[in-house]
């Protein structure tokens, strides 16, 4: 899929099929996080794919407003070193990365929230997360036919200002 097709085809999908995802399309699309920018090429980053069912549903049970987690094939959870001033901009980068990798593959995801949550600390006890890193995005992937319509988005004339506000 071209790369403007991936960015303008891209929807939120929460609704997945029974079909594992193959390892070497996981460990491609977690490299396109990987490679994602970041300040000062800092890298600060990681990543923790679960693939297992009974964690995905402990997962799915604790994020507020990912209940269907569970039914994803996997979830991604980016991580990033809390040290680094710029964690959560590179993190979010990293988890957009992913997203376009996975729509590119024919993928569904939604982006759950993580930073900053009243599930993260029970969530990152339970994957052994060390206390050094913080929870950025939870990205369950998964084939799926459904095929979400574009929501109403501003137009362009709305948001785009040349040379001033």
């Amino acid at each position: 899929m071209e790369a403007l097709d991936v960015l303008k085809q891209r929807r939120s999908v929460r609704v997945f099929e029974d079909k594992p995802i193959p390892k070497n399309i996981l460990e491609d699309i977690i490299d396109c996080g990987r490679l994602a920018p970041t300040a000062n090429n800092m890298q600060p980053w990681h990543f923790v794919v679960v693939t297992d069912k009974e964690r995905l549903k402990y997962i799915s049970e604790k994020a507020t407003y990912g209940k269907f987690i569970k039914d994803a094939a996997t979830c991604v959870i980016v991580y990033c070193e809390s040290d680094n001033v710029h964690h959560l901009e590179d993190g979010a980068a990293a988890t957009e990365n992913i997203i376009l990798a996975a729509k590119a593959y024919g993928i569904s995801s939604c982006w759950v929230a993580g930073y900053d949550r009243t599930y993260e600390k029970d969530i990152n006890e339970f994957l052994q997360v060390p206390s050094n890193l913080r929870m950025i995005s939870i990205v369950p992937l998964g084939y799926s036919t459904q095929k979400p319509a574009a929501r109403s988005k501003k137009p362009l004339t709305d948001v785009i200002h040349w040379e001033k506000f």
